[in-house]
């Protein structure tokens, strides 16, 4: 006789999406979605395109969030009534089910836990992701593209919107340089984890002597600031380059100079954006970028200063953080965290959640501790 009793998980799992749903507050979001619709619904919402733009994506990310709770709660009722028609019908196809379903739960229900613990000033904010190369050759441009692709197969598998704003390719093989958009809410709080030093160890696929190689990779997560022009930059500060749009192997993609690149002089940061329809539009995304690079900077210099006087000195976001062995062991280490996945194939199609996941929780204690 089927006996299928999970009452005690499911109180489990309701008893913590009580308190998610308390965190969230879902009456204020519910009251800021009429609100933003509203305001999206305004005759006028047009005339000025980037308020209408800003209005329409913030309507958006808080629909997505509101719809998560919304379908957990759904689903939650759903699996009550699931797991009394396999007992009633002694169904072990529906008890199946009822297990498959209970396991999905407890990982969307872990995932909505973790973003609670997203409460920083932008991380409820669409993300800006560039990838950079680094030493090792070859090598180090084929580990960025990899980078790249895991990403962008993480965001596919969450359904996350992605736009891929500039990519500067190699002579050889892979990219020296990726930016990218995932435009999602939280998306800044939860990949900011992943920003830092990679490191790959292989045995390199372009070299004769079937010698074991090292390489790097950087990456640097940005939020996506509207408001980013509270940061003047004078014209004087600034080289504006414009060239052709090209793709792998140099070859043009664009029949006119739309791509642009801005030189910060003082500071020597540089960003490229090619994928706009026009100059115009390539200017202002890449300006934009630079200006919340250089109000992120300026943050993180008032920081140091602080730390340094108070005598604490601590590592950065910019040391090696995560591992990538691809022979021997087969092993991806995050070296803050100790969390490890013994088959990087997976990792590199985007199954990122643990890392992520991890990384987050660690960053809170961190924060806590501080």
């Amino acid at each position: 006789m089927l006996e299928l009793d999970l009452s005690a998980d499911i109180q489990a799992l309701r008893s913590t999406f009580g308190e998610i749903r308390a965190v969230v507050d879902v009456d204020a979001l519910t009251a800021e979605i009429a609100r933003l619709s509203e305001a999206a619904g305004a005759p006028d919402l047009w005339d000025d395109v980037e308020e209408a733009q800003k209005v329409t994506s913030a309507l958006s990310h808080r629909q997505a969030e509101l719809k998560r709770i919304t379908d957990v709660e759904s689903r939650l009722d759903d699996l009550d009534v699931l797991v009394e028609l396999a007992n009633e019908m002694e169904d072990e196809d529906s008890a199946d089910e009822a297990r498959k379903e209970l396991a999905e739960l407890e990982d969307i229900i872990s995932e909505l836990e973790v973003q609670t613990l997203l409460d920083g000033e932008y991380d409820e904010r669409s993300a800006v992701v560039t990838i950079r190369s680094g030493a090792g050759g070859d090598d180090a441009t084929d580990f960025a593209e990899m980078l790249l692709r895991m990403y962008l197969r993480w965001a596919e598998r969450h359904k996350y919107p992605v736009k891929v704003m500039d990519t500067s390719y190699a002579e050889g093989a892979g990219i020296k340089s990726a930016t990218f958009e995932v435009d999602a809410p939280y998306a800044y709080g939860t990949l900011s984890v992943e920003a830092g030093t990679h490191r790959l160890a292989r045995i390199s696929p372009f070299g004769s002597a079937d010698k074991r190689q090292t390489s790097f990779a950087a990456v640097e997560v940005i939020p996506v600031m509207e408001e980013a022009q509270e940061v003047e930059v004078p014209e004087g500060d600034i080289r504006v380059d414009v060239f052709r749009s090209s793709g792998p192997g140099g070859q043009s993609v664009n029949t006119t100079d739309s791509a642009v690149r801005i030189t910060h002089l003082p500071t020597g940061l540089v960003v490229s954006m090619q994928n706009e329809k026009s100059q115009i539009q390539n200017r202002a995304a890449a300006m934009r970028v630079l200006q919340t690079r250089l109000m992120l900077l300026q943050r993180e210099e008032e920081a140091a200063k602080k730390k340094e006087l108070a005598g604490v000195i601590t590592a950065s976001w910019g040391d090696q953080m995560r591992s990538y062995f691809l022979y021997g062991q087969q092993l991806v280490k995050d070296l803050r965290t100790g969390h490890e996945v013994g088959n990087p194939a997976t990792v590199f199609d985007g199954d990122l959640d643990g890392f992520i996941n991890a990384g987050i929780r660690w960053r809170k204690r961190k924060d806590d501790d501080d």
